[in-house]
């Protein structure tokens, strides 16, 4: 055999597992991974709720909802869910997105670093809560804005990662 025949073969045999994990069909078992985790993780039917990040001029904002207004127990296992992970969230503590996630999530090390800089108000909405995230630490901000981007993106939740306006 050819070393250019070697050098191909090794090329491709490295390069499939790269392709296979951007194939449509790895990203739709990855989010139903991350779904599946999510469940355990926050306690609450992924397929029947419906996840926002928000980014914003002085931080962002989670929002978590149910589909269906009538969804009393997962609405209410949302509103379980949120006022912990605001709190995990203000000790440093981002243990859950990593279980969610299967991976370091952007932002989080800065996040914990700086969470003195950081504040989070859980609040209850109409299907299910928010909590808000609000700094004035710029590289707080720059921290959070990876987070919910890299959230915007593996939860397919189709948001705008813009920075905007807090409503």
């Amino acid at each position: 055999m050819t070393r250019f025949a070697v050098a191909v073969i090794v090329i491709g045999c490295a390069a499939a597992p790269a392709a296979a994990q951007h194939s449509p069909s790895s990203h739709d078992a990855h989010h139903a991974a991350v779904d599946a985790r999510g469940a355990g993780v926050m306690g609450f039917d992924q397929g029947q709720t419906i996840h926002h990040f928000r980014l914003y001029q002085d931080g962002g904002a989670i929002e978590v909802a149910v589909k269906d207004p009538v969804d009393a127990g997962n609405r209410e296992a949302i509103r379980r869910h949120l006022p912990h992970i605001a709190a995990l969230f203000a000790a440093g503590r981002f243990d859950a997105p990593m279980l969610v996630h299967a991976t370091s999530v952007p932002g989080t090390d800065d996040m914990a670093r700086l969470k003195a800089a950081l504040t989070y108000t859980y609040v209850e909405t109409p299907g299910g809560g928010r909590v808000d995230i609000v700094t004035t630490h710029p590289d707080a901000l720059a921290a959070v804005h990876r987070f919910l981007a890299f959230q915007i993106a593996d939860h397919r939740t189709g948001d705008d990662a813009a920075v905007g306006r807090r409503p």
